[in-house]
């Protein structure tokens, strides 16, 4: 499968999706390379004209931009391949999101705001055919993304002829800040979707009144998140059981469609977020080519390097997940408190020759869980030290430590969900109850999921196969 790119806008979150999980190839079209071509040969006359100065092209980097490159020393600068920025070293990136940083990338050349060749952003393409290298996430902290990016197009610059302005063509700018945003939301849309399924089945389980999904009272306070996720809840238990309970169930599931909603509300951040960053141009300097003959075009340096809108919204995704470990964690005391619940004892059953599994101690690894993921979600700011310890570099991205926090929240709520998943399975399981039609299959490949049985057998095992299947859900 390819796609097809011959404008900025046409790097969508579709067609990320489409890289991230299901292997696409990009290719650049004939409109994308035609301008691509006029821009390389508009901004070769720029870079003759006297005394012109563009940063990393007729001066030097970082601290060495004061210096002046005669027409010879510019092109042996040229022709350096981006190496000396790979400091940093540890855990890698996903494939996934590496890919996306591959496709972000793209959006400087299309339009020919890089002034690459089109040979080099054809080979930049072509990347996304094969395997790509690895890029180290730990560390991953600077003005900008030179780091990062280094390690990802390194081994290119190396296999190519490198042309003024090239090297920092490819490192320059925010591709990974777009991608990890992207690779953020479109993992926040997957898991939403999981993770409504089996609140709604533990819900159901624990026979809460319908009002408390009630999308009239969403729609009294009027907030469009909460109102989707009323919605959603209430479909999803839509043909349950008629015996509900006949007063109030405990704050936790009255509060379900607005931590929900809350969710829906940062997802929808991220991926506005994502809309913005993926096509955008972040060059640093970025060329404007000229609109016809009579000029060279402009060139300007600028921040467009530092995403401010990336990392506030991954924390946004991390905090929603370390709240919602939160709700896991008291749905999984309350269903298991026969007194409350209203459920039967078989629940967390006490005779040594029963044959079901013992979930009394669940919710400690819940609990763990939960603090794991608060103190993955510790919101991250901009970095207070100076970054690079020279005068041009002084403010770093944190994007690469957002991003980490919200991946780690998230695999903590992921465990518990898993926990939620096999307590609500016990329960509609010793109640002889079948799920809602909504939730039929949700309730079947959680116990398809779950391969030991007997009491020789820890809750830990039973509630780490859900998550193994929850994860493919999400990540498949």
């Amino acid at each position: 499968m390819d796609i097809v790119l011959e404008r900025r806008h046409d790097i969508t979150l579709e067609a990320a999706r489409k890289v991230a999980y299901d292997g696409a190839r990009v290719r650049l079209g004939a409109t994308a390379l035609a301008q691509i071509g006029r821009a390389r040969s508009a901004f070769e006359r720029l870079i003759e004209e006297p005394g012109i100065v563009i940063y990393g092209v007729t001066s030097g980097y970082g601290q060495n931009a004061y210096q002046r490159f005669t027409p010879e020393e510019r092109r042996t600068h040229a022709r350096r391949p981006p190496l000396a920025a790979q400091a940093h070293w540890g855990e890698p990136f996903p494939e996934r999101a590496v890919r996306l940083m591959v496709l972000a990338r793209l959006a400087n050349f299309i339009e020919g705001h890089s002034a690459v060749t089109p040979a080099l952003a054809q080979r930049v393409a072509a990347m996304l055919d094969g395997p790509l290298p690895a890029v180290p996430l730990d560390g991953a902290v600077c003005a900008g993304e030179i780091l990062p990016l280094s390690w990802l197009f390194g081994p290119l610059a190396k296999t190519v002829e490198l042309k003024e302005k090239e090297s920092l063509s490819l490192i320059n700018g925010a591709p990974m800040a777009a991608a990890l945003v992207t690779d953020g939301a479109l993992v926040a849309e997957r898991r939403l979707a999981v993770a409504e399924e089996i609140l709604a089945l533990a819900a159901e389980a624990y026979k809460v009144p319908l009002a408390h999904f009630s999308v009239r009272t969403a729609e009294l306070q009027g907030d469009p998140h909460e109102i989707a996720a009323a919605k959603r809840l209430a479909a999803l238990i839509a043909g349950g059981t008629s015996e509900r309970r006949p007063y109030q169930a405990p704050v936790t599931f009255r509060i379900l469609p607005k931590m929900i909603g809350r969710l829906r509300r940062d997802l929808d951040r991220a991926q506005e977020a994502a809309r913005i960053s993926l096509p955008q141009v972040s060059d640093n300097p970025t060329y404007f080519p000229p609109e016809d003959d009579s000029s060279n075009g402009e060139i300007h340096s600028t921040g467009g390097y530092h995403n401010s809108a990336a990392w506030p919204a991954l924390n946004a995704l991390a905090m929603a997940y370390a709240d919602l470990t939160t709700i896991c964690d008291r749905i999984v005391a309350r269903m298991l408190d026969g007194a409350t619940s209203g459920l039967p004892p078989q629940l967390i059953p006490a005779d040594a020759e029963e044959s079901r599994v013992y979930l009394g101690t669940l919710g400690f690894a819940v609990v763990g869980y939960g603090e794991a993921a608060r103190r993955a979600a510790q919101a991250v700011f901009i970095p207070g030290s100076e970054s690079g310890g020279f005068v041009q570099n002084d403010v770093a991205v944190p994007t690469a430590l957002a991003w980490k926090g919200q991946e780690d929240a998230g695999r903590m709520l992921d465990l518990c969900l898993g926990a939620v998943a096999i307590t609500a399975a016990r329960a509609f399981a010793v109640t002889g109850r079948a799920a809602p039609p909504a939730l039929a299959e949700t309730l079947a490949w959680i116990e398809r999921s779950q391969s030991a049985d007997g009491s020789q057998t820890g809750p830990g095992r039973l509630s780490g196969e859900v998550t193994e299947a929850i994860r493919a859900r999400i990540y498949g």
